[in-house]
């Protein structure tokens, strides 16, 4: 749902591309403490401002640890 509100926000179409990245970012928002899904969401628009930020600022997996 979190990553969902995301490509709603922006109003973009989802590609599977952009939604493995925004859920590992979602999943590293989830392990460092944001439970909901609203705390997720907006972790995800504060993360990744712009769909083409995806792109350049997309987690490794270096950046989950």
């Amino acid at each position: 749902m979190a990553v969902q509100s995301w490509y709603h926000h922006f109003d973009v179409r989802a590609c599977h591309y952009n939604t493995e990245r925004l859920c590992v970012a979602a999943i590293a928002l989830f392990n460092d403490g944001r439970t909901g899904v609203e705390e997720i969401a907006s972790g995800l628009i504060e993360m990744f401002p712009a769909p083409y930020l995806l792109k350049i600022k997309a987690p490794t997996s270096m950046a989950v640890y």
